[in-house]
This record gives structure tokens, C-alpha cells and sequence, in this order.
């Protein structure tokens, strides 16, 4: 890749001709290229509590050393945005000052800039299936093993506690599926986990609409899980617009549809962080 050789001696190589083409974007136009991450499982491990996931102790400092570099560093996720900013421990970080979260999969955004997150009012939908879900998972008998996330526009049913948690997973898809259609919401499943929200949004319309608004012409995006697979669609629109894009998966054997479609494949939180400070490095 010419002038860059030097600086990618750490950088990993993307597997794609589409992913060489898409770094060879980014190192030649940082200023144009948006970098956005998944949260859970790619910049923070994922753990059985979701409550207690944290980003990875590099995280941070790579992101804070990437970001002054590019046109903008984003967050991608499903969680609140001001939880995923608690968690990730964004808020207040030099260089971090262009950082923006799209939580609930871009229905809120939180910009580091003002601190504040915007978001419209929560769906009806969410707030019934809140309250009729822990008798509706007691009367299938799948209460066993099994947990509730609140999420506030959106609740999650958690199985990697069940002592079968794939079987749990799979029984309760359908009844779930029913459940939430009943009351306008849709089923997002993700690894071991089936969340309930609102439809119309998802990661893919939030990247999209988010590298529309800073007119980026590259893009990097980076994701673990099911969720991830529309912002993944939207990179692959995007090259089809003549955007270069390079996907990047945090490395789970849980979910090979992502590994599959990806330029590149990291090892999990840490090799992401690793990636992000390489690319950091050959900007510099």
C-alpha cells in the first residue's frame, strides 16, 4: 500500500481485496473516514452480568489517540447511550472530544462535545411487555436459569445462566416472537440473549444515517454479535455507493455468520483495541 508500508508493519491485513481497498482509504483520508463499534463483546468483554461489563482497560486510550485522527469515532449500541457511556468510561477523556454513542441502536445519541444525550419518547409496546413478561416466562415454565435486562426502551431475555442456555434460547425465540408482536415491538437475537424493542431501528440505519450526516468516505466498522449483521448490510450499501468500508469482527465462535462476512477478524475486546492503536500509530 505505498507510503503506508512503514506504519502498517502492525497493522493486520484484511483478508478482502474490498477490506485492502477500504484501510488503504482510511490511512490515505482519516479526516473523511468514521470508525464505528459495537459496544458489548468488541470494545467490552462480554461477562455474564451485563451490569458489570466494562471496556477493555485499552479501550479507552486507543480510542482516545485514534479519534483526534479521524472525522469522528462512534458507538454502536443496542444498550442506553448513557449506560454504554458509564460502562465504557467516555465522558470527560481528551481527545475523545468528537466521540458520539448511538444507543438503543441510534434511537438516543450521546455527544461528548455537550455531554447530553437526545432522545424521542420511549414505545408504548415497551412498557406493557415490561410488565406482563416475568408471569409470561413463569407460565411457560422457562423462568428456570433465565433473567430479565432492563433496558429502558427495550427489555432483554438473558439464558446464559440456564443450565442449557442454547435450549433456552431456542425455546423461547417463537413464544417471545408472539409475545412482542402483540404489542408492536420485534425480536433482536444476539448470543444468548433475545431482546424486545421497537421496530425501525437498528445498528445498519444508524451507521448509515450517521456517515450520511458526516459525509464520511470511509468507514470502519466493528461488531461481534447477530445485531451487528445490519451495520455490516449498510458497510456492503455503502461500497455499492462507492464508500469504502472495512468490516471488522471481534472474534466469537458464537456467531460465524459475522466472522464469515468480515474483512477481518480480530481476537475479541483485545484485538480490536489492539487494532484500533495500531491504526492510531500509522496515522500518527
Amino acid at each position: 500500500m505505498g507510503s503506508h508500508s512503514e506504519s502498517q508493519d502492525s497493522l493486520p491485513a484484511p483478508v478482502t481485496p474490498a477490506g485492502r481497498d477500504a484501510l488503504e482509504a482510511i490511512l490515505t483520508r482519516p479526516a473523511r473516514t468514521v470508525v464505528a463499534l459495537d459496544f458489548d463483546g468488541t470494545l467490552a468483554p462480554i461477562v455474564p452480568d451485563p451490569d458489570r461489563a466494562r471496556a477493555h482497560p485499552d479501550a479507552v486510550p486507543a480510542l482516545a489517540a485514534l479519534a483526534p485522527r479521524v472525522a469522528s469515532v462512534a458507538v454502536v449500541t443496542g444498550r442506553p447511550a448513557g449506560v454504554a457511556v458509564r460502562h465504557g468510561g467516555f465522558a470527560g477523556v481528551p481527545g475523545l472530544e468528537h466521540l458520539v454513542v448511538l444507543g438503543h441502536y441510534g434511537a438516543e445519541r450521546w455527544d461528548a462535545v455537550s455531554g447530553t444525550v437526545t432522545a424521542p419518547a420511549p414505545h408504548p409496546g415497551v412498557a406493557a411487555v415490561r410488565a406482563e413478561l416475568p408471569g409470561f416466562l413463569d407460565r411457560i415454565g422457562a423462568w428456570q436459569g433465565t433473567w430479565i435486562e432492563e433496558k429502558g426502551r427495550a427489555v432483554a431475555v438473558h439464558t446464559r445462566r440456564a443450565t442449557d442456555p442454547q435450549a433456552a434460547f431456542e425455546a423461547l425465540r417463537e413464544p417471545l416472537g408472539e409475545l412482542a408482536a402483540r404489542h408492536g415491538l420485534i425480536v433482536e437475537p444476539g448470543r444468548m440473549v433475545l431482546e424486545l424493542r421497537p421496530p425501525g431501528t437498528d445498528k445498519g440505519v444508524a451507521l448509515s444515517e450517521y456517515v450520511r450526516e458526516t459525509g464520511a468516505e470511509a468507514v470502519l466498522y466493528a461488531g461481534d454479535d447477530l445485531g451487528d449483521l445490519p451495520a455490516f448490510a449498510a458497510v456492503d450499501k455503502l461500497r455499492s455507493d462507492g464508500v469504502p468500508g472495512l468490516l471488522v469482527c471481534s472474534g466469537s465462535s458464537e456467531v460465524a455468520e459475522l466472522a464469515e462476512r468480515a474483512d477481518l477478524v480480530v481476537d475479541g475486546p483485545a484485538g480490536v483495541v489492539r487494532l484500533l492503536a495500531a491504526l492510531a500509530a500509522a496515522l500518527a
